[in-house]
């Protein structure tokens, strides 16, 4: 086997993480060439997830709308999978971290990736629109299309609980008021809108967007890819995981499992049996 020999072994080992994300050596943090002493006191976390993300800090009232989706998803309660594995978690001896790593863990395409989802259905809507299509037939298409590849359940519509998500309708008021400031376009807000129109024609009935529905729209509406939807919800959703863990550590328990101990899951196995005498082992 030929191996050719690198002339410069060192420059290869700092190779091998590039990163354009931050530069760190003796005395010197960059993020995205901003020195970190320069960023504290003058730039919030919500910049900072947008610098990191995006390479570039975002106008104020951009940040703010990233806000306004990054809080509004934070906590659904103990119903919600994440939250109640995260309080097993910690019952179980586990530290905060342990809790918060197992509970994100369970973000996945059904609960935690109606955003990614959503924004995925969005953008196939609006290309259809760009290529000349009207606005009901791009949805009624993308509607078919993805229920076709995906199943009847359309990310981002109906919620289990809620008749109308409370969330939503003020979600979509703040999206409006940046469409009106010019912060952001407002298309994928119409594209939302219109689904929820057509859904609620072929169905006979209204399906309401929910939080995952709007939150990609303000995602969307900033640029984020669709992918990137599930990554920030995961960030909105650690701060409810985190306070969940530490409120149980506060409140105690051992062991505690997703329902009392006095209530025993319901059985339909097989009748109370004997072993068969040729399924025993010899001694």
């Amino acid at each position: 086997m030929n191996t050719k020999l690198n002339p410069d072994p060192a420059q290869e080992m700092r190779d091998w993480w590039r990163t354009g994300i931050i530069e760190m050596k003796p005395g010197v943090i960059r993020f995205r060439g901003y020195a970190i002493e320069d960023l504290i006191g003058r730039v919030g976390f919500t910049q900072m997830i947008w610098l990191m993300l995006r390479g570039e800090l975002p106008d104020p009232r951009q940040a703010a709308l990233l806000e306004t989706a990054l809080m509004s998803g934070v906590d659904h309660g103990p119903q919600a999978p994440s939250i109640a594995i995260a309080r097993m978690a910690t019952t179980c001896g586990v530290g905060l971290n342990n809790a918060m790593a197992t509970a994100v863990n369970v973000l996945g395409d059904v609960h935690g990736g109606a955003g990614e989802q959503a924004v995925e259905l969005y953008e196939d809507i609006l290309r259809r629109i760009d290529a000349g299509a009207d606005d009901v037939a791009a949805t009624e298409a993308g509607l078919a299309e993805f229920t076709r590849e995906h199943g009847r359940i359309i990310p981002g519509f109906g919620h289990r609980f809620h008749p109308v998500d409370p969330r939503s309708p003020r979600l979509l008021e703040i999206v409006d008021e940046a469409t009106a400031a010019g912060v952001v376009q407002g298309r994928f807000a119409r594209v939302a809108r219109q689904i929820e129109a057509t859904l609620e024609r072929q169905k006979g009935r209204r399906i309401p967007m929910n939080i995952d529905g709007s939150t990609a729209v303000i995602y969307a509406e900033l640029g984020f890819p669709a992918p990137l939807a599930r990554g920030l919800f995961c960030l909105s959703r650690s701060v409810g995981i985190l306070a969940h863990a530490w409120e149980q550590t506060q409140q105690g328990g051992r062991n505690k499992g997703p329902i009392p101990r006095q209530y025993i899951p319901s059985y339909d196995g097989p009748a109370p049996r004997p072993v068969p005498e040729g399924a025993v082992a010899p001694r």
